[in-house]
């Protein structure tokens, strides 16, 4: 799931902690995707009450994020998402599983800001209050080499506030090729991203009839 999925499922926690601990792996990642820690298989080390809000964040994410990949609603509309996207992309480099993949999180983000089930303005307020020091002790004891590089990262996503953007579908195919763009040179010519654009429009208004479920079948499931 993507950032604002993720948020949803801690949208009234009052510890911001526990709510940056719920996107850290994927800010992480998107700082510097080399970077592959598990702080959750070295709990002795986050016991302090501020550095174990992030853990119990960042335990949750990961248990969100199992739950999601497991379940019969992302397999069955990835495979309805990419049989939409396989006609466009046969002159492009990138992958259509792997599309649909990113384009049904990034929809889902969409749609729950769309029907009101989250604010986003809310999310950016957690992130502001998170305390940097116990962040930066955070970092370092997963043995995060350039704590420096990650807040300049981080500092950028909370000013810039992007996911702003998700309100209209539009920017959700920019999002997309900017994604692409990490991987191949020139994933989509003019057309495939005016193509793009136009199956997502299509494919949002079949999502949007059940996209609750799978937020109501994780709810459930969390500990």
């Amino acid at each position: 799931m993507n950032f604002l999925s993720h948020f949803y499922f801690d949208r009234n926690t009052p510890n911001a902690n526990i709510v940056l601990g719920t996107i850290l792996p994927d800010l992480l990642k998107n700082a510097n995707k080399s970077w592959n820690v598990h702080p959750e298989k070295h709990a002795e080390l986050f016991s302090e009450d501020g550095l174990n809000t992030l853990l119990i964040g960042w335990k949750r994410h990961l248990q969100v994020d199992l739950l999601f990949h497991s379940s019969d609603f992302f397999n069955n509309k990835t495979q309805e998402l990419k049989q939409l996207l396989i006609p466009i992309l046969k002159d492009s480099p990138v992958r259509p599983s792997f599309l649909a993949h990113i384009g049904v999180e990034l929809l889902l983000d969409h749609l729950l800001i769309e029907h009101q089930k989250i604010t986003i303005n809310s999310f950016y307020e957690n992130l502001e209050t998170v305390n940097e020091n116990e962040l930066t002790s955070f970092l370092q004891k997963c043995n995060i080499d350039d704590v420096e590089l990650f807040f300049k990262f981080f500092n950028s996503f909370k000013s810039s506030r992007y996911l702003l953007s998700y309100q209209k579908l539009e920017n959700i195919s920019y999002a997309l090729q900017r994604i692409c763009m990490r991987l191949w040179d020139h994933p989509f010519s003019e057309k495939t991203t005016y193509d793009l654009t136009s199956v997502l429009e299509f494919y949002k208004n079949q999502l949007e009839v059940d996209f609750m479920v799978i937020f109501e079948e994780i709810e459930i499931r969390l500990i």
